[in-house]
C-alpha cells in the first residue's frame, strides 16, 4: 500500500503546501472536522512571508486529499480560521501551524430567529442544507410541528439548530467531501448493520494494534417512559420505549447484562406521538454506548484508512470485548514517516461468556 498527500487551495492542487512537516485531521461523530498543518518558517529580508501567504490566510479554503495506490480520499475540505505562530530569534526553529475546519462552520456564523411550522424535523434540515449548496443525505423523521399545535422555534445558528434536532432524533450531523470537491451533508442515526469496514487485531499473529484501552459503565437508562397532553384534543400522548432501537454490537446489551429495567421519564412539549417517540429513542441511542475503546494504528499496517460512522471488527481482545465496534472518532496524524490513526471506538453490547 502506497500513500501520499495532496493539498488544494480553493480547488487547485498546490504541491508547495505538501511540504508541511506534519498534518493532523481530527474527525469525531457529531462534531466539526478540524485540521492543522505545521510548517517551518524563515526570515527573509527582515520579514516572514509565510505568515501573510494568501494561500494560508483567513478564509482560504484548503482540501487535504490522501492518494492511496490508485484511489483518492478527501479527509477534509474547509476554510482556514487561525494560525499558531512560534518564533525564535534568527528564524531557525520558528514554526507556523495553520488551523481550519470543514465547511459546516459557515453554518455557524449567524444566529437566526425562525418559526418552523407544518414541517417535520427532517423537512427543516433539508430546507436549511439546500441554502448552503450541499448534497443532502437526510434520514426521514416522524416528529411533526404544526401551526395549530406546537411550532418548531429556532433561536440559534443553523449549525446549532441542526445539531439540536439531530440529538433529539438520535442522529449525527456531519459533512463529507469527495475527491472532486462535492460535499454531502449527512443527518442520520448510526448504521450498525452490515459487514465491518475492516479488522483490528491484537494478541494474534501480525497484529495491527499493539495497545488497547477499554472501559465500560452500565449505569445507563435502558428504557424511556413519557406522558404529554395534546393541546388540541386534551388527550394524553403516551410513550414507552422498552429497549434500544439500535442493533446490538454483541450478544448482550445493557438490559441483558443487568437483568433489570432502568427507566427515565421524558417530559417535553410535543405535537404527536411521533415526536415523543423520536425523543425517547434519541435519548436511548445516546445512552447506549456503555463500552469505550481507544487504540492507535497506521495506514500501512492496517492497509486502509478508517473513518468515523463506520463499523470495525476487533479481534484478539477476548470473548467479551472482541467483535464489532462503531467508530466514533479518528485523529489522523501524517508526516514523512507514517499516517497514524488514533481511534475512538464505542459499543453497545459485549460477547456472551457464559
Amino acid at each position: 500500500m502506497s500513500t501520499s498527500v495532496a493539498i488544494a487551495v480553493n480547488g487547485l492542487n498546490d504541491p508547495d503546501l505538501t511540504q508541511a512537516t506534519s498534518i493532523e485531521v481530527s474527525e469525531r461523530a457529531g462534531q466539526t472536522t478540524t485540521y492543522s498543518l505545521k510548517y517551518g518558517v524563515s526570515i527573509i529580508k527582515g520579514d516572514i512571508p509565510f505568515l501573510t501567504d494568501k494561500r494560508l490566510d483567513a478564509g482560504s479554503e484548503l482540501s487535504i486529499v490522501e492518494i492511496i495506490d490508485l484511489s483518492t480520499l478527501c479527509l477534509v475540505k474547509g476554510p482556514v480560521h487561525g494560525h499558531d505562530i512560534h518564533m525564535e530569534h534568527g528564524g531557525a526553529g520558528s514554526t507556523l501551524v495553520v488551523k481550519g475546519s470543514d465547511t459546516s462552520v459557515k453554518m455557524d456564523l449567524e444566529s437566526r430567529s425562525v418559526v418552523w411550522q407544518n414541517v417535520t424535523d427532517s423537512d427543516a434540515v433539508q430546507t436549511i442544507l439546500s441554502t448552503y449548496g450541499y448534497l443532502s443525505d437526510v434520514e426521514t423523521t416522524t416528529a411533526g410541528h404544526y401551526e395549530n399545535k406546537n411550532t418548531l422555534v429556532q433561536r440559534e445558528s443553523d449549525l446549532s439548530f441542526i445539531r439540536r434536532l439531530a440529538r433529539r432524533n438520535g442522529c449525527y450531523f456531519w459533512v463529507t467531501c469527495d475527491p472532486m470537491g462535492t460535499e454531502i451533508a449527512h443527518f442520520r442515526r448510526p448504521s450498525l448493520g452490515g459487514a465491518p469496514a475492516g479488522q483490528l487485531t491484537i494478541n494474534l499473529d501480525s497484529p495491527t494494534i499493539t495497545k488497547l484501552d477499554i472501559d465500560w459503565d452500565i449505569e445507563k437508562p435502558t428504557s424511556i417512559a413519557g406522558l404529554q397532553l395534546d393541546l388540541n384534543t386534551k388527550d394524553y400522548l403516551e410513550l414507552t420505549v422498552q429497549k434500544t432501537p439500535q442493533t446490538i454490537l454483541g450478544d448482550k446489551g445493557i438490559q441483558q447484562i443487568t437483568n433489570d429495567i432502568r427507566s427515565v421519564f421524558l417530559s417535553a412539549p410535543v405535537n404527536d406521538t411521533g415526536d415523543l417517540t423520536s425523543r425517547g429513542e434519541g435519548a436511548l441511542i445516546e445512552a447506549d454506548w456503555f463500552i469505550h475503546a481507544s487504540c492507535e494504528t497506521t495506514a500501512r499496517t492496517l492497509g486502509f484508512i478508517i473513518r468515523p460512522y463506520t463499523i470495525i471488527e476487533l479481534k484478539g481482545a477476548g470473548s467479551r470485548h472482541s467483535g464489532k465496534y462503531f467508530v466514533l472518532g479518528v485523529t489522523h496524524t501524517i508526516d514523512a514517516t507514517a499516517h497514524k490513526m488514533n481511534l475512538q471506538l464505542v459499543r453497545n453490547g459485549w460477547g456472551d461468556i457464559a
